[in-house]
C-alpha cells in the first residue's frame, strides 16, 4: 500500500507540473481528477498498517489532507467543467444548409408552361374583349362602327407567343443563375439565396416577434429570393435590346444612326435596370406588409406579386411627373 501511496504522489507532482503547460480547462479537468486520486489514496492508506504510517507519515498526512476536501469543491469543479464542455460544443457546432436546386427546364413542365401559356394569352386577349358603347344612332357612325369590329385576332397571337418564351427564356435564366451562385458563392449564402420564401415567411410568423420586426425579417428574406428572378429579367431584356440594335445595325450602315442607336441602347438598358431595381424594392416591402395582414404564406406570395407589378408603374409615374423623365 505504501508503494501505491509514492507512485500516486509522484503521478500527482508530474501531473501539477504539466498543468501549467496546457490551458485554463484542462487545468481544472486535471484538478478534478486530482482530488479524485487524493480520495482514493487515502483510501488506501486508511487501511495500511501503523507501521507504514509511520514510515510514510509525510504522504499519508497528505492523502488524508486531500480526502477531506468538501464535496462542494468538487461538485463546483465538475459543473465547471460541464459549462466548459457546453460552451466549447456550442462554438464548433456547425449549421447544416439544405441547397435544393429546382429542375434547369422547370419553365417547360406541363404545370408551369400551361399557367404561362394562359397568363399570356388572357394578357393579349382580353382587352379585346371589352364592351363598345355606341353613344350616337347615325347611319355614318353605325357603318364605320361595324367595321371597326373587325378585330385582328393575329396581331394578339404573335404577342402572346412572344411573351410566352420571353417568360420562359427569364425562368431558365433563373436556374442558370442559382447554379452559378451556388458554385460561386458560400453554402450559407446560397441558401439564403434559395429557400423558400413563403415557408420561411410562415416559420417566422410563429416566433411571435413584433410588427415591424417581422415586416423588416419577412421583407429581407424577400429580397434575397426575389433578387435571382430580377436579374434574370434584367438579363433577357438587355439581350433583347442588343439584338434589336445589331439588327438595325446591319440594315443602316450610317455613322449618324449608329450613333443615335447607341444612345437609344445606353437608354434602354438604364431604363430597364430602374424597372428591375424598382420591382426589387416595390416586392419585398409588398411581402412584408402582405404576410402582415393576410396568412404569412399566402400574404408574401400576394404582397410580392403586387409589389412586383406596381413597382415600376410607380416609379415611372414619379419620374414623369417630378423629373419631366419617361421610363
Amino acid at each position: 500500500m505504501a508503494g501505491i501511496a509514492i507512485l500516486l504522489d509522484l503521478w500527482r507532482k508530474n501531473q501539477s507540473f504539466n498543468a501549467g503547460l496546457y490551458s485554463a480547462r484542462t487545468y481544472q479537468s486535471t484538478q478534478f481528477f486530482s482530488a479524485s486520486a487524493a480520495a482514493t489514496a487515502a483510501t488506501f492508506a486508511a487501511g495500511s498498517s501503523f507501521a507504514s504510517r509511520a514510515l510514510f507519515g509525510s504522504q499519508v498526512a497528505y492523502s488524508d489532507a486531500g480526502a477531506a476536501l468538501p464535496e462542494d469543491y468538487i461538485s463546483n469543479i465538475q459543473s465547471a467543467s460541464e459549462r466548459v464542455f457546453k460552451n466549447h460544443a456550442l462554438q464548433y457546432s456547425t449549421k447544416q444548409y439544405d441547397v435544393q436546386l429546382k429542375p434547369l427546364f422547370s419553365a417547360f413542365e406541363l404545370r408551369t408552361f400551361a399557367l404561362t401559356s394562359l397568363r399570356s394569352f388572357l394578357m393579349y386577349y382580353l382587352p379585346l374583349l371589352e364592351p363598345r358603347v355606341n353613344m350616337e344612332d347615325d347611319d355614318d357612325s353605325l357603318e364605320d362602327n361595324q367595321e371597326d369590329r373587325h378585330v385582328d385576332l393575329v396581331v394578339p397571337f404573335k404577342k402572346s407567343v412572344i411573351q410566352i418564351i420571353r417568360e420562359s427564356t427569364v425562368v431558365t435564366t433563373r436556374r442558370i443563375l442559382e447554379r452559378i451562385a451556388v458554385h460561386y458563392v458560400s453554402q450559407r449564402m446560397a441558401w439564403k439565396i434559395l429557400k423558400d420564401v413563403p415557408q420561411s415567411a410562415a416559420r417566422k410568423a410563429g416566433r411571435q416577434m413584433p410588427t415591424l420586426v417581422y415586416i423588416y425579417c419577412v421583407s429581407r428574406t424577400t429580397f434575397r429570393g426575389h433578387m435571382l428572378g430580377v436579374a434574370a429579367s434584367w438579363i433577357v431584356q438587355v439581350g433583347i435590346d442588343l439584338y434589336r440594335f445589331f439588327t438595325s445595325g446591319f440594315k443602316t450602315l450610317q455613322e449618324d444612326d449608329d450613333e443615335k442607336q447607341v444612345g437609344v441602347l445606353a437608354q434602354r438598358v438604364s431604363v430597364a435596370a430602374v424597372r428591375c431595381i424598382s420591382s426589387l424594392i416595390f416586392a419585398s416591402i409588398g411581402a412584408g406588409i402582405g404576410a402582415t395582414l393576410i396568412r404569412p404564406s399566402r400574404g408574401q406570395w400576394i404582397g410580392c406579386a403586387v409589389g412586383d407589378l406596381a413597382g415600376p408603374v410607380i416609379v415611372a409615374v414619379i419620374a414623369d411627373k417630378y423629373f419631366h423623365v419617361t421610363l
